[in-house]
């Protein structure tokens, strides 16, 4: 055990010298700092009382990848930290003045106030700020502690003359002197010796980064990665920091020029998903648990390491990063994000299949050589489909595993080769009855957040469609670039009051279903009001001026079926769902042909077609055929899972309301393309049924 670790006493003078002069390393100062600053003014009163706040590792290392720039000069860190960076970063920038990045990546200097009068510590208020009984910032007392008190008991005396207060000066310039005492504070170092493995090490950083923390399969890598790349975690986090500015903005907060950023309207990423992308393309692996063994070298038979292998495998992860931060592939894959009609973040559902669309994107410019124009268009509609069908939420891992090995099977390296495969799995994933059957059941809910909601919005800016009862286009009022303080919004066509007071419909699910809402501009919604479709309807067709062709295309890209305004609520919006599913699929059919002219004629939905009228949740329960409260469970025997119906037609798990059951079972990671299939309803006369089965017999 000597031989591993040995303690040292150090002081906060002496690690704060240390870390100045780059003899001990912390590269939490370049990443994000995650304590609040109550917990940084909690250590701090605690070091002032004399408590025990834990102990601190350090590794002793000396290798020249651990060598950083201090001043005119270049010095190679001895020291690495491996438990206890944030306590030593609070302790650093309190005592220093220093910034810190925040998780959002704005930089703040902590700032701790202390009253002598109240033997206090506090985070400063603007009433602390101002008040005499208090130092706004005890850096000022590390700095020169004569000088803080000299400027304390000034201030103070100033606030209490003439009001029969006795200033006891001795008292508080032992108190201020005892904050001072701070910086002799002792603590305990535990060294690991310079000849203690990587590996070893690793598995140190490992343990005790997830002692009491639930950290992600990306952490523990990232975690490794501090040991044998630490170059690389850093390229990740800088990018990720990046992401969230434009690049005056971040030679602004940095006093750097940067020239470039991957900042863009669609996401903000984090360091664990850039570094899924990396090793999905580099080591071809979408199981992050199976890529932490083989970057470690770890043989799953044997249990043993095997440097070579992890040699091996970190070099697959470098080429593989360094494809995914590669500037030109960031921009150029941005344009597929564009083209699949997603002008927004507002319109992405799922942010982890925009990431792992990009990794396929970058093996296929890369491994297969596909060309732009061809790579684009084929990957726009890969991320169509998957953002549509949610392919990428639940089982993630699973899917992006599947898609790479499909690929990795694939004879020859020919970008025909890939454009066939990836189309294969598309028409596999949305078959023709996809569009008349499944997708007009997943517009049933009342979320617009729901894939199917978002998928639609996106196609009316693949057919550049125009707001409904305007000549402006979806995509131009939604562009990124274009922030009005006034813009379109979703408007009620059957508007709420006039459903609660004439129609007597009360459900706020029901009222809000997505398929009675358009989008129009902000002016002409306020003008609509509560009127009756049948009222407005003809009064701002003939205000806006939109003569038959017009607005014949414009109905039908809204999906407002043929004499709408007669119809009931509910046959309304069965047929406008039918309308949305199509010219989403219309959409989807651009992809392929920028010069594909979409079918806009009003989609036939002929009653022997049952399969078209399958009843929803909703009406299960207002039917009286699922009552509310009824108990369903996962029909899965492997999968424990309980929730509830609510009197809203939603299936409640946990503290989680969902409107569409395949949802519900995917985030229980059931990996399941119907989730009536999943779900057991258990009723009060018999045996569990399930909700398919449920949903036939209403039907019947």
């Amino acid at each position: 055990m000597a031989d591993t670790f040995q303690h040292h006493p150090w002081t906060v003078d002496d690690l704060v010298r240390d870390v100045a002069s780059a003899r001990v390393r912390l590269p939490d100062l370049q990443r994000p700092f995650v304590w609040s600053n109550t917990k940084v003014r909690d250590l701090i009163d605690s070091m002032y009382r004399g408590y025990p706040v834990g102990e601190l590792m350090f590794w002793e290392n000396q290798g020249s990848d651990h060598t950083r720039v201090i001043g005119d000069g270049t010095q190679n860190a001895t020291l690495q930290v491996v438990d206890g960076q944030q306590r030593l970063t609070s302790l650093y920038a309190v005592v220093k003045g220093l910034q810190v990045w925040r998780e959002d990546y704005t930089r703040e200097t902590i700032r701790i106030a202390f009253s002598p009068i109240r033997e206090r510590f506090e985070v400063p208020t603007p009433a602390i700020t101002r008040s005499a009984e208090w130092i706004a910032d005890i850096t000022t007392i590390f700095d020169d502690p004569i000088e803080a008190r000299h400027q304390f008991l000034e201030r103070y005396k100033a606030s209490v003359d003439g009001i029969g207060v006795t200033v006891d000066e001795r008292a508080i310039e032992k108190i201020i002197n005892q904050v001072a005492e701070i910086r002799k504070y002792e603590f305990q170092v535990v060294q690991l010796k310079e000849q203690v493995t990587r590996e070893t090490v690793a598995d140190v950083f490992v343990r005790i980064n997830s002692e009491g923390v639930s950290l992600s399969q990306s952490d523990f890598i990232l975690t490794w990665m501090s040991v044998f790349w630490e170059d690389g975690r850093h390229e990740l986090e800088m990018f990720a920091r990046n992401s969230r500015f434009a690049p005056a903005a971040i030679s602004h907060i940095t006093n750097d020029t940067v020239g470039w950023t991957p900042h863009n309207p669609y996401l903000i990423v984090d360091p664990g998903q850039m570094l899924r992308v990396a090793i999905a393309v580099g080591l071809r692996r979408g199981r992050l648990a199976v890529a932490y063994n083989r970057l470690r070298g770890r043989d799953p038979k044997t249990r043993e390491i095997n440097q070579a292998q992890r040699e091996a495998e970190l070099a697959k992860l470098k080429a593989g990063q360094a494809k995914a931060l590669k500037p030109l592939h960031w921009d150029e894959y941005l344009r597929v994000i564009e083209r699949a009609g997603l002008r927004t973040k507002e319109l992405i559902s799922s942010k982890t299949g925009i990431l792992y669309t990009y990794a396929l994107w970058l093996i296929g410019r890369e491994d297969f050589h596909v060309g732009v124009e061809p790579l684009r268009q084929v990957m726009a509609r890969w991320l169509f489909m998957s953002q549509l069908t949610g392919r990428y939420t639940g089982s993630s891992e699973t899917r992006i595993e599947e898609d790479l090995a499909r690929l990795d099977a694939v004879d020859g390296r020919t970008p025909e080769a890939f454009i066939a495969t990836l189309n294969a799995a598309i028409d596999a994933a949305v078959p023709p009855d996809y569009w008349t059957i499944s997708l007009p059941e997943s517009l049933s809910v009342s979320s617009t957040r729901t894939p199917a909601y978002l998928a639609y919005l996106a196609a009316l800016n693949i057919l550049d469609a125009e707001v409904l009862l305007s000549t402006m286009s979806v995509k131009d009022w939604i562009n990124p670039a274009r922030r009005p303080k006034k813009s379109i919004e979703k408007h009620h066509l059957f508007p709420k009051d006039y459903l609660k007071t004439k129609l007597g419909v009360t459900s706020t699910k029901q009222i809000n279903q997505v398929a009675n809402l358009a989008l129009l501009e902000w002016n002409i919604n306020i003008d609509i009001s509560s009127a009756a479709p049948d009222e407005y309807w003809p009064v701002q067709v003939a205000a806006n001026q939109l003569d038959g062709e017009r607005l014949a295309k414009q109905m039908a890209l809204h999906a407002l079926p043929d004499g709408w305004t007669a119809m009931t609520y509910t046959d309304f919006l069965a047929a406008r769902r039918v309308q949305m599913a199509h010219i989403t699929m219309e959409g989807f059919k651009r992809l392929s042909d920028p010069n594909y002219v979409p079918d806009l004629q009003q989609p036939q939905t002929p009653q022997e077609e049952p399969a078209r009228t399958l009843p929803n949740l909703f009406d299960l329960v207002a039917a009286g055929t699922l009552p509310a409260g009824t108990i369903v469970t996962s029909a899965d025997d492997e999968r424990v899972t309980i929730g509830e119906i609510t009197d809203d037609g939603t299936l409640r798990v946990g503290s989680h309301e969902y409107d569409s059951l395949t949802a519900a079972a995917r985030e229980q990671n059931a990996d399941v393309d119907d989730g009536w299939t999943y779900w057991l309803a258990h009723l009060d006369d018999g045996e569990p049924v399930l909700l398919a089965d449920l949903r036939e017999q209403q039907l019947a």
